[in-house]
């Protein structure tokens, strides 16, 4: 009998942009948000790089990485200041030319007619890629990218979350990854083996373990992953069982 297809694994990729973020003064929260949700729609976070606001820094970036992912997301610069430059240096790496987008236009007019109308800076924000789409944004009016296999998001965290609402179930992709957490006080190094020959006796199935210092002591949580629930649960009885027998208490749900 012919063994069964290997599922396919969608990937994606996130390019954070903003000379704030590289600089200290702004904290990234996207990257824990999207991960999060690309997991739910059957994604895998594959990679992340922080790029300062350089066209041909987040031009090299985007070509790269979208030549290597079913995905390509971004956060920031797509603001209304000069210093916005996301949709020219993504138009760069397509080789396109950037657009007022009609629908954005009207959008913008529409939110901006009771808040001083539309000026120079505010209809930056209608500026795309030629022949991009819109990710709609029900927060600020200002709408998000979406051309080719790039999704280019704002960089406020909670206008992102409404864009990938916006998104949810519109992309392909595959099984969810489901997870479960063990907790145990012990060093990982003591239990490396075990950890390796149980996450080799059951394929389909990875192992992460996630070390820490408290009360003075050491202690690790071991992050069980799989896209099955039955070969979750397996492993996961088996690796409390071979802790146990070690004479391991394991909490389950984590330290």
């Amino acid at each position: 009998m012919d063994a069964a297809p290997t599922p396919r694994i969608w990937t994606a990729a996130l390019i954070v942009i903003g000379d704030e973020i590289l600089s200290g003064r702004t904290q990234d929260k996207n990257v824990a948000q999207i991960a999060s949700w690309l997991n739910v729609q059957g994604i895998r976070l594959k990679e992340v790089r922080v790029i300062a606001d350089d066209m041909d820094a987040i031009a090299e970036a985007v070509n790269q990485l979208r030549a290597r992912n079913d995905y390509l997301f971004t956060t920031g610069g797509i603001g209304p200041t000069h210093d916005d430059i996301t949709v020219d240096a993504i138009a760069q790496a397509l080789g396109v030319e950037v657009v007022i987008h009609p629908k954005a236009r009207a959008i913008l007019e529409r939110y901006y007619e009771t808040r001083g109308g539309i000026n120079e800076g505010r209809l930056r924000m209608a500026r795309v890629p030629d022949g991009s789409e819109l990710i709609e944004n029900r927060m600020s009016g200002a709408p998000g990218i979406r051309i080719a296999n790039l999704y280019l998001m704002a960089g406020v965290p909670h206008i992102t979350a409404g864009m990938l609402d916006a998104l949810t179930g519109t992309l392909e992709g595959g099984l969810p990854l489901l997870s479960a957490t063990l907790g145990c006080w012990v060093a990982e190094s003591e239990v490396a083996a075990l950890l390796g020959d149980t996450e080799r006796a059951h394929g389909g199935c990875q192992i992460g373990s996630y070390p820490f210092f408290r009360e003075g002591r050491v202690g690790a949580n071991f992050v069980v992953r799989s896209t099955d629930q039955a070969q979750l649960d397996a492993c996961v009885a088996a690796l409390v069982s071979a802790l146990e027998d070690e004479g391991r208490v394991v909490t389950a749900g984590g330290i």
